[in-house]
C-alpha cells in the first residue's frame, strides 16, 4: 500500500508545484511588453522577481519550523492558497505597486510550498530512493517552467493582447494547484502511519538553526551560489537579452530559453538515479558546477545556436535537485528537515534578491538594450563570476570529501545503502 501511495503523493506534489513554477517564470516572457507598454525600467522588472525572494529572507526559516510543527501536507495546502492570491494580484498589476505586492504574496506562499513538498516527499520516500524521487519531482515540476517559456508560441494570442492576459493565464495555472494540494493533504492525513516523520518539536530553540554538520553548510553555500546565477538570468533577464543581443523575436527567445528546463526534465532523473545507485555526489556537483561558467562562455564568445548554451545550463542545474536537496535531507534529523530546508531557502532567497536587483541595476547603469548590446556585459560578468566561485567551491568540497573517512555527503550514500531505514 505504501509503495503505491508514495508515487501518487509524488505526482500530486509535482503537479502542485508545476503551476507555481509557471507563475514564477511568467515575468521573463513579458519583460519586453512591460518595458514597451508600461515603461518599466530594467531595475523595476528585476525587482518583480527580487521581491519574490525578499520576504523569505526572514520568513523561509519560519515556514520550515512551521512545517515541522503542523505537517508538510497542511502547510502545502495553505501555501498554495497564498500563491493563488499573489498570482491574481500580479495579474491585476496596475498600478506597479499592486503588481509588486502580488509578487510579494506569491513569494511568501511559494517558498513555504516548495519546502513543504520537499519535506513531504522526503517523508514518504524515507525507506529509500529519496534522490530519484526528488529528481522526478523537479523534473515534472519544471514542465511548468518549460510551458511558461514556450507560451510565447502556444499562447501567442494572449501575448498579442498585451502584458496582462499572460499573467491571468499564469494565475489559472497556480489556482489549479489547489486541487492537487487538497488531494495530497487528504491522502497524507488518512495514511500518516505510512510515512516516515520524526516527532514534532515541542518548542523552538535558536541553537537548532546552527546545530548542523559542516557538510550541511557546504551544501547550503553551493545551493545559494547556483540559484543566484540560474534563476535571475534564466527567469528574469534571459529572454529580453536574447531578443536584444541576438536579434530574435519574442517567440524564438522563449523557445530558446525553454531548452534550459527541457534539458533538465530529462537530465535530472538520470542524475538522481546515479546519485541513489552509485553515490559520487561531490563529483556530480563538480561536473554540474563546471558547466555553468562554460555556459556563459559559449553564450558570449561563440555563434553557436542558443539552445546549446541553454541546454548546458539545464544539465548543469540538474544536479541541484538530484544531489543537493536529497543530501540535505540525509544529513539532518527527520524532525528537523523542515527547519533545515527553511534555512537553505532563507539564505537562497537573500542571494536571489541581491542578484536580481544587482543585475537589473547593472543593465540600467550601462544602458543595456537593443541599441546597446554591450550594456549587458556587466550583468553577464556578474553571473560568470558567481559561476566560477561555485565551481571552485565544489572542487574544494570534493577534495574535502575525498580526505574524510565518513560523515559527509558521500557517506550518507553508504549509510543509506546499508540501512535504508536509518537516514539521519
Amino acid at each position: 500500500m505504501q509503495r503505491q501511495l508514495k508515487w501518487i503523493v509524488l505526482a500530486l506534489a509535482a503537479f502542485t508545484i508545476m503551476g507555481s513554477y509557471y507563475t514564477y517564470d511568467s515575468i521573463a516572457p513579458i519583460a519586453e511588453l512591460l518595458r514597451n507598454q508600461r515603461g518599466f525600467s530594467q531595475q523595476q522588472i528585476g525587482s518583480l522577481n527580487a521581491v519574490f525572494s525578499l520576504p523569505n529572507i526572514p520568513l523561509a526559516i519560519v515556514g520550515g519550523i512551521l512545517i515541522d510543527r503542523i505537517g508538510a501536507a497542511r502547510a502545502a495546502l495553505a501555501a498554495t492558497m497564498l500563491c493563488t492570491v499573489g498570482a491574481v494580484l500580479t495579474a491585476i498589476g496596475d498600478p506597479y505597486g499592486l503588481m509588486v505586492i502580488g509578487r510579494l504574496f506569491f513569494g511568501l506562499g511559494n517558498e513555504t510550498l516548495y519546502i513543504a513538498l520537499l519535506v513531504g516527499i522526503s517523508q514518504w520516500f524515507h525507506a529509500g530512493g529519496t534522490a530519484l524521487a526528488i529528481a522526478i519531482f523537479f523534473s515534472l515540476a519544471r514542465v511548468g517552467s518549460y510551458a511558461a517559456d514556450t507560451s510565447t508560441r502556444w499562447a501567442a494570442p494572449a501575448y498579442a493582447m498585451g502584458w496582462q492576459p499572460p499573467l491571468w493565464l499564469a494565475a489559472a495555472f497556480t489556482a489549479s494547484g489547489l486541487v492537487t494540494a487538497l488531494a495530497y493533504y487528504l491522502i497524507d492525513a488518512r495514511n500518516a502511519h505510512l510515512r516516515g516523520a520524526g516527532p514534532p518539536s515541542e518548542h523552538f530553540e535558536v541553537r537548532s538553526l546552527v546545530g548542523f554538520g559542516r557538510s550541511f553548510w557546504f551544501i547550503l553555500w553551493l545551493n545559494v551560489l547556483f540559484a543566484s546565477v540560474f534563476f535571475p538570468f534564466r527567469s528574469t533577464f534571459s529572454i529580453q537579452y536574447f531578443q536584444d543581443a541576438k536579434g530574435i523575436t519574442l517567440g524564438q527567445a522563449g523557445v530558446a530559453n525553454s531548452w534550459v528546463f527541457f534539458a533538465a526534465i530529462f537530465a535530472t532523473p538520470v542524475v538522481g538515479l546515479v546519485a541513489d545507485r552509485f553515490g559520487r555526489r561531490a563529483t556530480l556537483l563538480t561536473v554540474g558546477a563546471g558547466l555553468m561558467p562554460l555556459t556563459f562562455l559559449v553564450l558570449v564568445a561563440t555563434d553557436w545556436p542558443l539552445w546549446v548554451s541553454t541546454a548546458m545550463m539545464g544539465v548543469s542545474f540538474s544536479v541541484i535537485p538530484a544531489v543537493i536537496w536529497p543530501a540535505t535531507a540525509m544529513l539532518v534529523e527527520k524532525r528537523r528537515i523542515g527547519t533545515a530546508f527553511g534555512l537553505v531557502n532563507m539564505l537562497q532567497s537573500l542571494g536571489l534578491a541581491a542578484s536580481n536587483y544587482a543585475a537589473g541595476w547593472l543593465n540600467d547603469k550601462f544602458k543595456a538594450g537593443p541599441r546597446n548590446v554591450d550594456g549587458y556585459d556587466g550583468m553577464l560578468s556578474l553571473f560568470a563570476m558567481l559561476s566560477c566561485v561555485a565551481f571552485i567551491s565544489t572542487v574544494l568540497l570534493r577534495i574535502r570529501e575525498r580526505r574524510r573517512e565518513g560523515g559527509g555527503i558521500e557517506a550518507v550514500v553508504v549509510t543509506s545503502a546499508a540501512s535504508p531505514h536509518q537516514r539521519h
